[in-house]
C-alpha cells in the first residue's frame, strides 16, 4: 500500500494485477480492503485500484481524516486527484454505498474518466425525514467514536442467518467499523446526508449497472430501481439472499455480474 498527496489530503491506495484499469470505492466505516476477496478474483485480467475514501482507514498508514463537513465534491475530486497522480486516464469504476455516490458524481463531473460505471447498494437521495437518524447516528460517534456503530451497522450490513455463520468476517468487518476516524465519519455522515442528485442523472451517458441487495434495508431495491431508471440504458440487477454489503455476503453473485457487465 501507499499513499499519494491529492487534493490537500493524503490518500491511501493499493494498486494490483494486469489489464484494464478498475478503480473500487468502498462504502461508509469501512476501507479498501473491504475490497480483497473480489481485488483477488479480479487481478487476472484488471488492474485493480483501491483506495482509502477522505477519512478512513482507521490507525497507522490511512487517508488524511480532516475536520469538519466534506462535500461530494471533495470525495470525488479525490478520486479524480488519485487517478491523475498515478497517470490513469480511463478506468472502470466500481462503487458501493458511499462509493456508489461518489461513483454517480463522478459520472457527472468527470464521464471522460470512465469506462464503464457499477453502482451497489446505493442511492441518489436521502429523503428529508432521515436527518434526525442522521443526526443521532453523528451525535453518537462524537460522543462514543465509531466502536458505538459497531451491532447497529452490522445488523443492517447482513442478513441474521448470514452474521450467525461467519463469525470471522463480522469480527474483521466489525473492526473497520469501530476503527473509522469520528472526523471521517461525521464529515462523509455530512456529505451523504444531503445527498440530492437523483434529476441530475438524466445527463450521464457512461454505461452503467446497477446491484441491490434484496433483503438491504437501509439502501433497499427500491432506492437502485429509482437510480436505473433515471440513468438512460442502465441495467439493474438484485441479489438474492443479500444484505447491503452484497459483495461479502454474496460473493459470486456479485462477481458474476461484474464479469458479465464488464465484459458485454
Amino acid at each position: 500500500m501507499n499513499t499519494v498527496r491529492v487534493n490537500d489530503i493524503d490518500v491511501r491506495y493499493q494498486v494490483e494485477g494486469r489489464g484494464p484499469w478498475i478503480a473500487l470505492s468502498h462504502s461508509l466505516s469501512c476501507d479498501l480492503t473491504m475490497w480483497d476477496e473480489l481485488a483477488v478474483a479480479l487481478a487476472p485480467t484488471f488492474t485493480v485500484l483501491r483506495y482509502d475514501t477522505r477519512g478512513h482507514g482507521g490507525t497507522g498508514l490511512a487517508s488524511s481524516a480532516p475536520d469538519g463537513a466534506y462535500s461530494f465534491a471533495q470525495l470525488t475530486a479525490d478520486i479524480t486527484g488519485l487517478l491523475d497522480a498515478l497517470n490513469i486516464e480511463r478506468t472502470h469504476f466500481v462503487g458501493l454505498s458511499l462509493g456508489g455516490m461518489i461513483g454517480q458524481h463522478l459520472a457527472l463531473s468527470a464521464p471522460q474518466r470512465l469506462n464503464k460505471l457499477v453502482i451497489a447498494s446505493s442511492t441518489s437521495r436521502i429523503p428529508p425525514q432521515a436527518s434526525p437518524l442522521w443526526d443521532e447516528r453523528i451525535r453518537l460517534v462524537r460522543a462514543q467514536g465509531c466502536a458505538a456503530m459497531v451491532e447497529g451497522t452490522l445488523g443492517r450490513w447482513f442478513t441474521p442467518g448470514f452474521r450467525a455463520a461467519r463469525p470471522e468476517l463480522m469480527q474483521r468487518i466489525g473492526s473497520l467499523i469501530a476503527a473509522t476516524p469520528v472526523a471521517g465519519y461525521v464529515g462523509c455522515a455530512e456529505a451523504i446526508r444531503h445527498l440530492d442528485i437523483t434529476p441530475q442523472l438524466a445527463a450521464i451517458r457512461t454505461p452503467t449497472l446497477v446491484v441491490a441487495g434484496e433483503d438491504d434495508p437501509g439502501t433497499p431495491p427500491a432506492m437502485s430501481a429509482v437510480i436505473a431508471a433515471a440513468i438512460p440504458g442502465a441495467r439493474l440487477e438484485t441479489i438474492a439472499s443479500a444484505s447491503h454489503l452484497s459483495c461479502l455476503e454474496q460473493p459470486e453473485a456479485f462477481r458474476r455480474l461484474l464479469a458479465g457487465f464488464l465484459s458485454g
